[in-house]
């Protein structure tokens, strides 16, 4: 079974922070909508949603994926890159804590799971405005002896590795490499965002389809064009507090046993 946790937009949302968008008025009404039909959209993917209370004090706080990164083996606490969003950690440990053992990123590191793509055993951590050096090699440290392989690679031009390059299928990446180094990517097919919809990158995959913003039609047509399934959702009003369709969730799978280190 998939778990997908989610939580409820703060009403405070208006004050998230900003690294590469204007501030634009959030319809708040709208938003809560918008997120409840994602919701929606989870659950017909075969997810469990357990959709967690909104954090009324924490503006950013639906951007649940910052805060962990969730293997088979363990659950990893991020440390956010900023300050404001590191309360944010709490009550996710708390939730994951009945599926999975939990270790934590820890001062100097900083790290946003919006950072973080996993593809296989590699896991690729974006240097940006909210992820370090030390980040990098904190979880490195923390996931080597399952057997996990860790690599930074530099972002430029938007706010997570994930707002440039997001995995669509189990051998496709889609891209913006205006963002990121291609080169530095696995060696997979590569579907690259339209031109004129440079904040594209970013597509949620789920159990063989893609969850997709409505906002770039040019690269949805470049995704369905490629044979993929994607679902289509209106995002619009999140998308102006900088997140991506990743960024709402946090989805594994609820396992009996977690795996053991590797030897």
């Amino acid at each position: 079974m998939l778990i997908a946790i989610t939580r409820g937009i703060s009403p405070r949302i208006h004050q998230c922070e900003l690294t590469h968008v204007e501030r634009e008025p959030i319809d708040l009404d709208r938003a809560w909508a918008q997120h409840r039909r994602y919701e929606e959209c989870l659950a017909d993917l075969g997810c469990k949603v357990l959709s967690l209370p909104a954090e009324p004090d924490l503006p950013d706080s639906v951007f649940v994926e910052d805060t962990a990164l969730v293997l088979d083996e363990l659950a990893v606490i991020m440390r956010p890159g900023a300050a404001s969003r590191r309360p944010e950690t709490a009550s996710i440990a708390k939730a994951l804590t009945p599926y999975r053992k939990l270790s934590h990123i820890e001062e100097p590191a900083t790290i946003d799971g919006g950072d973080v793509l996993r593809v296989g055993r590699a896991i690729f951590v974006g240097l940006s405005y909210r992820s370090n050096a030390a980040g990098v090699e904190w979880l490195r440290k923390i996931v080597n002896p399952y057997g996990y392989r860790v690599e930074g690679i530099p972002v430029a031009g938007c706010l997570h590795l994930k707002s440039a390059v997001t995995q669509v299928a189990a051998d496709t990446l889609l891209v913006n490499r205006a963002c990121v180094d291609a080169e530095l990517l696995p060696k997979m097919r590569l579907i690259e965002v339209d031109p004129s919809e440079p904040s594209g990158g970013n597509a949620l995959w789920i159990d063989n389809s893609v969850v997709y913003p409505a906002a770039f039609p040019r690269t949805l047509r470049k995704l369905q064009d490629a044979g993929l399934t994607v679902r289509v959702v209106d995002a619009s009003e999140l998308a102006k507090a900088e997140a991506g369709v990743t960024c709402c969730s946090l989805i594994f799978e609820a396992l009996q046993h977690a795996p053991l280190p590797v030897r």
